[in-house]
């Protein structure tokens, strides 16, 4: 069964409207993967000898003690990243298969995922240099047997806590937190996880603990997931006290207005748009990394100027990549109205506007490091307003992805919403702002930068007209092959 169930996934790849644009990002996937194989193993290799010669340590004893942040670390990859082991059951579910067989098979996906296979470069060859060095080989086994099992947990975890980002926000939080603390030597957490972690290799009963752990973690998403494959699983919605938000003052722009309106109540009411708010806000800090100087490679005016563009960008980059994806679910009843597509555009154009003003106004606290970065901020959201506004909009035409409303999944981003089209179109969002400040840098100084930047944000609005113009001839031509996109449902 389960070769049939590959079989049908197979086909469902290789049939897809967009099987030219999978296979390419498949490739470059492919690409990805051996530069992280390569980290991993040199990851794995070299970690004994740096701490061995540098630190003078027991390396397996340093290792341990920092274990609980790899763990933690993976688990925040996973849910930003892994997918989920999802199928199409509802065509099953009316044939002889086994409920369990599906749910087996769904979870043995992400067991096969390559955020879990690619910890063995690392945890595999750690452990062969530990027994070329004497180590006890039946605690190494053990050792690696126990790190093994929490990785499986840690998948686990991510299918359990999907749609729950309360939990998952508090324990990235509790992390951050000892992480915090043990920085400024206020707590060490990894007193306590190290001695646990190396435990696991010096007393040999302790590796049946997260082996039971795991057990229970599949019992118990097994049974969950089975309990809830049903075929009217999820449409049944929850029965809440309805809020209505008229919003007449935006009726003053005429059709516009309207498609304001859907905008703001469509962030408001659904979790993915929610979700994209809450990134968008946490893109302002992004900045902390680069003007603070506490990171050596980032304490440079280039990658200042990068930082600038996503700090007044969450927004726009989160919002902006996803238009038309975001009216995916009723993308062919506004195509069958009567709409000018540049009312359209405009109404995401001027929500993309507004986000970048108010996002700029809640960074005016980097005026604590200085005026010179808060006026690089501000050089930002210009070009922002006026270039990158628009490359987004031009951008989304060719991203044939529908959203789930209701899931606050790939907030970041869908890997299915890549193509060399939007890649290219990326490029100079963030390539072209460095370039302007490295020229006028070079001619006479930061400032002249700062105004090259700006200045071409302001050009971009003064052509903002013939850009619009150009963009809705693109979305014109793609009308109908997005349509046929949001349409498929696997």
């Amino acid at each position: 069964m389960f070769k049939k169930f590959l079989w049908l996934e197979w086909k469902a790849f290789t049939r897809s409207s967009a099987f030219g644009t999978n296979l390419a990002l498949k490739i470059l996937m492919g690409l990805a993967a051996l530069y992280f194989i390569a980290v991993f193993l040199g990851l794995g290799v070299g970690v004994y000898f740096i701490i061995d010669e540098e630190l003078h340590q027991d390396p397996l004893v340093v290792v341990n003690k920092f274990m609980v942040y790899y763990f933690a670390f993976d688990l925040l990859i996973r849910v930003m990243m892994q997918k989920l082991p999802v199928i199409n059951i509802r065509p099953l579910l009316n044939l002889p298969v086994k409920r369990s067989t599906i749910v087996n098979f769904a979870m043995a996906k992400t067991f096969a995922s390559f955020f879990t296979i690619m910890h063995a470069f690392s945890f595999i060859p750690f452990s062969i240099v530990l027994l070329s060095h004497g180590y006890d080989p039946v605690g190494v086994l053990l050792w690696w047997v126990a790190m093994w099992a929490m990785i499986y947990c840690n998948n686990l975890i991510n299918i359990l806590i999907n749609n729950k980002s309360w939990l998952f926000i508090t324990v990235m939080a509790l992390m951050a937190a000892f992480a915090i603390s043990q920085y400024y030597s206020v707590f060490d957490v990894t007193l306590i996880t190290g001695v646990y972690y190396q435990y696991l290799f010096s007393t040999y009963y302790m590796a049946l603990i997260p082996l039971a752990v795991l057990a229970g973690l599949w019992v118990f998403t097994h049974k969950f997931l089975t309990k809830h494959l049903y075929l009217d699983t999820g449409l049944k919605g929850k029965h809440e006290i309805a809020q209505t938000q008229d919003f007449t003052w935006l009726n003053r722009f005429g059709n516009m207005g309207t498609f304001l309106k859907n905008d703001i109540k469509l962030l408001l009411r659904n979790k993915r748009s929610k979700t994209t708010l809450i990134m968008s806000v946490l893109f302002i800090f992004y900045g902390l990394l680069f003007y603070t100087g506490g990171i050596e490679i980032y304490d440079n005016q280039p990658m200042k100027v990068f930082a600038s563009i996503f700090v007044t960008g969450g927004f726009l980059l989160t919002f902006g990549q996803f238009v038309p994806s975001w009216d995916s679910a009723y993308y062919q009843l506004m195509m069958s109205q009567n709409i000018q597509y540049r009312e359209y555009i405009a109404s995401k154009w001027w929500l993309m506007v507004i986000g970048t003003i108010v996002t700029t106004a809640l960074a005016s606290f980097y005026l604590y490091f200085g005026f010179e970065i808060y006026l690089m901020i501000i050089a930002g959201a210009v070009f922002n307003i006026g270039v990158n506004s628009l490359l987004v909009l031009l951008g989304g035409a060719f991203i044939k992805t529908p959203i789930d409303l209701s899931s606050s999944k790939q907030a970041f981003g869908d890997k299915n919403a890549f193509n060399v089209k939007t890649f290219i179109i990326s490029l100079p969002k963030m390539l072209v702002p460095i370039a302007l400040f490295v020229i006028g840098n070079y001619i006479k100084g930061p400032l002249l930068g700062y105004g090259l930047i700006a200045g071409t944000g302001l050009l971009g609005l003064v052509f903002r007209n013939a850009a619009f113009k150009a963009i809705e001839r693109i979305y014109k031509s793609q009308k109908y092959s997005t349509i046929a996109a949001y349409k498929e449902k696997n």
